[in-house]
C-alpha cells in the first residue's frame, strides 16, 4: 500500500485560461480584419474617383488640342504676314507646340496607368483580407466545437455535501480540458501520509490510503477548522465550507 497520493483540488471560479485567451485573440483578429477591409474599400472609392477625374481631364485636353490646331492653321498666314516669319520658322514653332502637347499627353497617360494599377492592388488586398477573416471565423468555430466535445466526454460526479454534480478529470488530458474551460482554479500536489501540506488557501493531510480498494481518508484545514473526509473513493469530489461568509 502506497503512502503517497496525488489529487486535484477545485477552488473558487476563475474566468482565465489559455483557450479563452486564444479565442479572444482570434475574435480580435477577426474584428481587426473587418476594420482593415473597410479602410481598403474607402481607398478603392478614392482611387476610382481620381481615375474618373483624370479621364475627364484627358478629354478636356484633347478638345483643347483640336481647338488649338484649328486656330493655328487659321492664324498661320496672318502670323507670317504680321511678324514677317518665314514658313520654315512657323513650321518649327508649330512642331515645338506639338511636342509640348505630346509630352503633356504622355504624362497624363502615365498618371492614368499608375492610378489603375493602384486600384487593382487595393482590390487584391481587400480580397486577401476577406479570405483571412473567413479563415479566422472557421478556426474559431472549430475550436469551440472541439472544446464542447471534450467537455461532454468528461465524467460528472456528485459531491459529498450536496447533490450538485461536478466534472472531474481522471488523467492529464482531461485535466487540461477542465483548465481550458476556465470556471475553476486547479492546484496539483502530492500528499505524504502523516504530513500536513499547504494547498492554495487551505492545508491537507493524508491520514490513510487503501490502494486495493481505491479509498482514502484526508483532513482539510481551512479557517482554523478541520474537516475529516473518511473512507472516500478516488475521483470523488470533496466539498467543505470556507471563507469569511462560509461558501461551499
Amino acid at each position: 500500500m502506497s503512502d503517497e497520493k496525488t489529487t486535484v483540488l477545485e477552488t473558487t471560479p476563475s474566468y482565465s485560461g489559455a483557450l479563452l485567451g486564444a479565442i479572444a485573440v482570434a475574435v480580435l483578429a477577426a474584428l481587426g480584419g473587418l476594420v482593415w477591409s473597410y479602410a481598403l474599400s474607402n481607398r478603392i472609392t478614392r482611387q476610382e474617383a481620381a481615375l474618373s477625374e483624370a479621364n475627364q481631364q484627358n478629354a478636356k485636353l484633347d478638345a483643347q488640342l483640336r481647338e488649338t490646331n484649328a486656330r493655328l492653321r487659321v492664324a498661320t498666314d496672318e502670323l507670317g504676314k504680321s511678324v514677317g516669319m518665314t514658313q520654315k520658322q512657323m513650321d518649327q514653332r508649330a512642331q515645338e507646340i506639338i511636342r509640348r502637347e505630346q509630352a503633356d499627353n504622355a504624362r497624363l497617360e502615365t498618371a492614368q496607368k499608375q492610378t489603375a494599377q493602384q486600384v487593382t492592388a487595393v482590390q487584391s488586398d481587400v480580397s486577401s483580407v476577406k479570405t483571412d477573416v473567413g479563415g479566422v471565423k472557421t478556426d474559431l468555430t472549430k475550436t469551440q466545437g472541439d472544446l464542447a466535445t471534450a467537455v461532454s466526454q468528461l465524467t460528472s460526479m456528485r459531491g459529498d455535501l450536496s447533490n450538485h454534480a461536478s466534472l472531474i478529470a481522471r488523467n492529464g488530458t482531461e485535466l487540461e480540458v477542465l483548465k481550458h474551460k476556465g470556471d475553476r482554479n486547479y492546484y496539483e500536489f502530492t500528499l505524504t501520509k502523516g504530513q500536513k501540506k499547504p494547498v492554495g488557501t487551505v492545508s491537507l493531510e493524508l491520514k490513510k490510503a487503501d490502494s486495493k480498494k481505491s479509498r482514502f481518508t484526508v483532513v482539510i484545514y481551512a479557517d482554523d477548522r478541520s474537516y475529516e473526509k473518511k473512507d472516500r473513493n478516488v475521483d470523488e469530489p470533496l466539498q467543505f465550507y470556507s471563507g469569511k461568509d462560509p461558501a461551499l
